[in-house]
């Protein structure tokens, strides 16, 4: 969805159910914030927004 706009995807293991997703060093979902897993939706448009 986003292959034109990405030059690199990184994924770093965490530790105690840590899921982050962040874009260009800002955070754009915390499962540790909310206490749950994104729907694929959810993720795709604080993604879409970040980028915009």
């Amino acid at each position: 969805m986003f292959a034109d706009q990405t030059a690199s995807l990184t994924l770093v293991p965490g530790a105690g159910g840590a899921f982050e997703v962040q874009v260009d060093g800002d955070l754009v979902y915390s499962k540790k914030a909310t206490g749950r897993y994104p729907e694929m939706k959810e993720l795709q448009e604080a993604i879409a927004d970040r980028l915009s």
